[in-house]
C-alpha cells in the first residue's frame, strides 16, 4: 500500500439471520465521522474523484458490487480493488484519488472526519506531483 493509505479490516458477525458489520468512532474508523456519503448508479466507465484533499481523512468501502480506487501521493501509485464489506482503505493526507471501473450494483460509501467544505479539494495532479518533489507530503 502507498505511503498514506492504510488497509482497514472490519469485524463481521454473522449468523442464520445474515451479517452485522459496526463501524464505530475512534475505535474502528481512527477518527470521528463528520460526513457520510455513498456513490451509486454509476456505469462502468465513469470516473469519480479525480482530486486530493488539503486535510482531510475518509476511509472508502464497498457496501455491494466492486470497483477500483487509484491512489497516488505524487510518487507512488496504485490501483486497490474494493470488493468486501469487511474492508476498506483509509486514505489520510494530500492523496490523489480516482474511483472507477464500478460493476453495475456497486455502491461505494464514505465515511470522512469533516464536513464538506469546498476549499478542502484540490482539483489539479500537477499540485499533488509538486508538492511531493519539494517534500511538503509526507
Amino acid at each position: 500500500m502507498i505511503s498514506g493509505v492504510d488497509r482497514i479490516r472490519f469485524s463481521s458477525f454473522g449468523d442464520e439471520r445474515g451479517s452485522l458489520v459496526p463501524i464505530e468512532n475512534d475505535k474502528d474508523i481512527p477518527f470521528r465521522i463528520g460526513r457520510i456519503y455513498y456513490i451509486y448508479n454509476t456505469t462502468p466507465d465513469a470516473v469519480r474523484g479525480k482530486h486530493a484533499h488539503k486535510d482531510l481523512n475518509q476511509v472508502l468501502l464497498c457496501l455491494s458490487g466492486s470497483c477500483d480506487v487509484l491512489l497516488d501521493n505524487g510518487k507512488e501509485r496504485e490501483i486497490v480493488t474494493l470488493n468486501t464489506r469487511e474492508e476498506g482503505i483509509y486514505i489520510h493526507g494530500f492523496i490523489w484519488r480516482e474511483m472507477l471501473h464500478f460493476s453495475a450494483d456497486c455502491v461505494l460509501l464514505a465515511l470522512v472526519d469533516r464536513p464538506y467544505d469546498p476549499e478542502d479539494y484540490v482539483f489539479d495532479y500537477s499540485v499533488v506531483k509538486r508538492f511531493a518533489e519539494e517534500g511538503v507530503l509526507q
